[in-house]
């Protein structure tokens, strides 16, 4: 495992708190991050003791979207536009994907500014807590001309309607953390000095749950978009009738008979 420089992931008591580590340049993503991101929820993946996933940033903000001072390289032959989609398809889009498929509960803890990719990042955490002074920015349309990245144009109108998500990525207004819980974009705001106590006191309660129906409650939320309501029904008897062969259905419903707290297995 190579040494990580840019971010820390320090795992205690059923829990995986990985730490983007550059705040000087609040904490923007370059591919060094990248890297070490893919590394570290690998690394995740396939410890059993890491039952959940906490993510936040070092310093003043969590995440400020990709590092632009760090664009522009690209291979001899690439235009700018190709470069950037090169830098997509090899870095930014695998480190995307393989947190949307950890099979384990992602929190996210917004601790401060959070702008373009940073929201995106954010966003696909299965529950997201923001500080009150947090705030979510979408910088790519009226600051770039670009679109929306990391998921951010799947992840964004499904939480707060096409409407909203719209006006955010034309005005690159920015957008509040009570607003953002207020809308259903994250889960809930926060005092400053209790996000990650907060944090921390619901990955305690996931990390004693049963990782793998939190993993197919994620799908099972995700796929019903594309179903119809009767070919959802067969969805939930089709998953139902697998995840009753396992242990953990045993285990609760023996727990709820003797009125005690499940012991789950990962």
């Amino acid at each position: 495992m190579s040494e990580r420089t840019t971010i820390k992931l320090e795992t205690k008591d059923g829990i995986a708190l990985l730490t983007l580590n550059r705040p000087e340049v609040l904490n923007s993503i370059n591919t060094a991050l990248i890297a070490d991101m893919r590394e570290a929820v690998a690394e995740v993946a396939a410890d059993d003791e890491a039952r959940v996933l906490v993510i936040t940033g070092a310093g003043r903000g969590f995440c400020a979207g990709a590092d632009l001072a760090a664009q522009g390289k690209r291979s001899e032959g690439m235009s700018v536009g190709q470069g950037v989609a090169h830098g997509m398809e090899i870095g930014f889009n695998p480190m995307m994907r393989e947190l949307h498929e950890l099979k384990k509960p992602i929190i996210c803890a917004v601790n401060g500014t959070t702008a373009g990719g940073g929201v995106g990042l954010a966003l696909v955490a299965d529950i997201v807590i923001a500080a009150k002074s947090a705030s979510f920015i979408q910088v790519f349309g009226p600051k770039l001309g670009l679109i929306p990245d990391l998921g951010t144009t799947w992840t964004l109108p499904r939480l707060i309607g096409r409407a909203r998500a719209l006006a955010l990525t034309l005005t690159g207004d920015k957008l509040s953390a009570e607003t953002a819980a207020e809308w259903g974009m994250i889960w809930k705001c926060v005092d400053d000095e209790k996000l990650m106590e907060e944090v921390m006191t619901l990955a305690g309660k996931l990390a004693k749950g049963p990782t793998g129906a939190f993993a197919e409650i994620r799908k099972a939320i995700d796929v019903s978009g594309h179903n119809t309501f009767a070919a959802q029904l067969d969805y939930e008897r089709i998953t139902q009738g697998q995840m009753g062969d396992h242990p953990n259905f045993v285990e609760g419903v023996t727990a709820f008979l003797q009125k005690r707290e499940p012991k789950f297995k990962p």
